[in-house]
């Protein structure tokens, strides 16, 4: 914007000067916009002064007891109409998002979390169908640079992050569980010790992935190392792999989705499982959340159980 051409406009308060100038151009009085605008008269006076100095020409001409505009006048005069609209239309804008009626909500999740966040999501547009929404899905390593750079209202991690900077809200739990092939011969085990479950190949999430760390950690918990066959970068990537047989994984409960039992998968009786863990809203310390961002948290925390994690308990 080419502030140059109008930092006289900038410098001398020129927006209350306009709303005298705009009272006096409509009612053609200074006595009856100062009543109007419960001023005194030579406080109107003066506005009108400024504004005419602020401008560099005379804006108004007294006929008796009359004020006209002049051509100058009539020119300001438009443009404080235009100047006024566009500012109540500003502050409606500001009032529905304010409200949660209108405006965007943008949210980052990792990748588990698409199993349950567009049903929570939809939920909240239900009641307030004037919201934008835009639904980022990456990798644990992808949101923590994303929310680094403030790209987002609001992110949802599978796990806390460490860091200390950052605010965290738990939503749900997020029970880890282990995951073989419906047919492995452990599927009808009880009580398998994990280290018999560490003997078998590992099928591991890619580098930067939430599911990844949590299971480096339980394997760290139980001193083992696990024998990993193969790396690959999503969960339906993982749950195909078992399905072939090539090997058993630790992810999330919610893999497998809120609707359908997946008939093709065991989740083994494992010592030490569910390891629960918790879905968290998380955003940086300091950050001014929109209105839209923390309506959608308090939404969250009163629904989600009922939404998502009974649902899932039942499945």
């Amino acid at each position: 914007m080419p502030k140059n051409k109008i930092r006289h406009f900038l410098k001398h308060g020129t927006l209350p000067q306009m709303s005298v100038f705009e009272a006096v151009a409509r009612l053609g009085s200074y006595t009856k916009a100062a009543e109007e605008l419960y001023m005194a008269q030579p406080t109107v006076s003066l506005q009108m002064k400024k504004l005419s100095e602020t401008v560099g020409l005379p804006l108004v001409e007294q006929l008796g007891k009359k004020v006209h505009l002049t051509e100058a006048g009539r020119a300001v005069h438009a443009a404080s109409n235009k100047l006024f609209a566009t500012l109540i239309e500003l502050e409606s804008q500001l009032a529905n998002i304010r409200g949660m009626t209108n405006g965007r909500l943008q949210i980052a999740v990792s990748t588990t979390g698409k199993y349950f966040a567009p049903r929570l999501l939809a939920e909240f547009v239900k009641q307030h169908p004037g919201v934008e929404v835009s639904l980022q899905i990456h990798n644990r390593a992808i949101l923590l640079e994303r929310m680094a750079q403030n790209l987002d209202d609001l992110y949802i991690f599978a796990s806390p992050p460490a860091d200390s900077d950052v605010v965290t809200q738990t939503i749900l739990p997020n029970p880890m569980v282990p995951y073989a092939p419906a047919d492995h011969p452990l599927a009808k085990e009880k009580n398998i010790p994990f280290a018999r479950f560490a003997e078998e190949p590992f099928l591991m999430r890619e580098a930067g992935s939430g599911t990844r760390m949590i299971s480096r950690e339980i394997f760290a918990k139980h001193d083992v190392e696990p024998k990993v066959r193969m790396e690959l970068s999503t969960n339906e990537a993982i749950k195909q792999a078992i399905i072939a047989g090539l090997g058993v994984s630790i992810m999330s409960r919610y893999t497998l989705g809120l609707d359908v039992t997946q008939e093709q998968l065991a989740v083994l009786d494992v010592e030490g499982f569910p390891v629960e863990k918790s879905w968290v809203f998380a955003y940086p310390v300091g950050k001014q959340l929109p209105v839209l961002a923390q309506g959608f948290m308090d939404f969250t925390r009163k629904v989600a159980r009922t939404l998502v994690f009974d649902h899932l308990s039942r499945s």
